[in-house]
């Protein structure tokens, strides 16, 4: 039996990226245990989700970069939670130097800022992706093989970060699955989601790379993972990583394909495609399980599903802000337009 150790009743916690695909599924829970909220991001694809009656009094939206932000905002905070970073592969290489300042440099400033503030708890949300290609099973001591800009400035700010774990500031690093299922800011970048889209849109899925393989994770199972480590002994976690997930959900894509397009039950077409990521690794989960009982409650099956059922109810639409890489491109282009035709910084 696992006993853990809550650390108050009411505690302030800040969210860095905390309107991001997985930050707005995570805040919710947190204000839902009774905590207090500062979510610091830029709000590139907006915050109405955070910003409506239910958090009013609960949630503070902090608009400002990880790489300058007053470090002011961290007084009296006791856990902080950072996910603000560049989030995928694609939007990493977009450019590679941005996606250390941000997710090496950025994050190892707020680590850094955080323990000279007296935050208590301090969590990074990593990327399984650091194992880049493996040949077999790997775990948190095997050796790290990361392949793109983004997997190696995660692990960067891993490396950077660790070491500041004392008796005071307790320093968790999560190494996540690739995550799926239904968020406030949804993202079909990824590839449970992207294939479901497609499987709706076309009534066929896209494999490529159809032999690689890679672990998966439900949002609502990586939302209460932090719930857990928010809570665990500190003697449990502190300096430690822990890849998040299920050895279940270890898949290859051609069965992961085929898995989606089962779930949901309609006629379907697979198509296969050479791939550039060659990203292929099977992970442990033993140590979270074993430290602090995490297991997963949810499936491909159960994602697949209400996506599907989202989007067939008009509840779920794809748009340009739900593929990152197409949304900051767009953002960069409508922002040169705008210095181009500007003048005394005013358009008319």
């Amino acid at each position: 039996m696992i006993f853990l150790i809550v650390l108050g009743d009411r505690l302030k916690i800040l969210v860095s990226g905390g309107a991001g695909y997985v930050g707005s599924v995570v805040i919710p829970e947190l204000v839902k245990d009774g905590h207090y909220v500062k979510c610091l991001d830029r709000f590139f694809f907006g915050n109405e989700y955070l910003s409506s009656e239910q958090f009013q009094g609960k949630v503070e939206l902090i608009r400002d970069d990880i790489r300058w932000f007053d470090p002011k905002i961290l007084e009296s905070v006791d856990i902080v939670l950072d996910l603000a970073a560049l989030s995928n592969d694609p939007v990493g290489e977009l450019d590679p130097n941005k996606t250390f300042d941000i997710n090496h440099l950025g994050r190892a400033r707020v680590a850094r800022l955080s323990k000279n503030a007296g935050v208590k708890r301090y969590i990074l949300a990593s990327s399984a992706s650091v194992y880049g290609q493996q040949s077999g099973a790997v775990d948190e001591k095997s050796p790290v093989n990361p392949l793109t800009a983004y997997s190696k400035a995660n692990r960067m700010a891993e490396v950077d970060n660790i070491p500041l774990n004392d008796d005071n500031f307790v320093v968790t690093v999560m190494r996540f699955s690739s995550i799926y299922g239904l968020s406030p800011r949804m993202r079909f970048d990824l590839a449970v989601n992207s294939m479901a889209l497609e499987l709706y849109k076309t009534g066929k899925i896209v494999v490529r790379g159809k032999s690689n393989t890679r672990p998966f994770l439900h949002i609502k199972d990586a939302a209460r993972a932090y719930l857990l480590f928010i809570n665990a002994p500190k003697e449990k976690i502190g300096g430690e990583i822990f890849n998040i997930g299920s050895d279940e959900q270890n898949y290859q894509m051609d069965r992961l394909s085929r898995e989606v397009a089962e779930s949901i039950g309609k006629k379907y077409e697979i198509e296969v495609k050479d791939t550039k990521d060659h990203r292929s690794y099977i992970a442990s989960f033993k140590k979270v399980k074993e430290r602090i009982g995490f297991t997963t409650k949810h499936t491909v099956k159960d994602g697949s599903i209400e996506i599907f059922k989202a989007l067939e109810s008009g509840n779920l639409v794809d748009s340009t802000k739900t593929i990152t890489v197409e949304w900051y491109k767009h953002l960069q282009s409508i922002y040169k337009t705008a210095n181009e035709v500007s003048l005394r910084d005013t358009i008319l």
